[in-house]
């Protein structure tokens, strides 16, 4: 599902024009994805946590060059799935 079509989903069930839809998508994200460059993890109860990692740090190869290299430690963003929300998953969706 894309941003677009969520957007859709949104109008259809609220009545809610586009607009103020787009706007208010946006702001979420945009929310979300600043919280979390300031180091802060988002806790959205039923649904889910959208938190930092931390990777340490290794070694790599650069195949090209048959040569290692040092990935230095670093942070990434993950979202781990509220107990409800993955039960429902479980119980609903069919592996394929």
């Amino acid at each position: 599902m894309t941003k677009a079509e969520i957007i859709e989903q949104i109008i259809a069930r609220t009545g809610i024009e586009k607009p103020t839809v787009t706007v208010t998508v946006e702001a979420i994200m945009d929310v979300i994805k600043k919280s979390m460059i300031q180091g802060e993890n988002i806790y959205l109860r039923g649904f889910g946590t959208f938190l930092l990692k931390k990777r340490a740090e290794k070694t790599g190869r650069n195949i090209t060059k048959n040569t290692a290299i040092k990935i230095p430690a670093h942070m990434i963003p993950a979202f781990k799935p509220a107990k409800e929300f993955s039960g429902e998953i479980k119980a609903k969706v069919k592996v394929k």
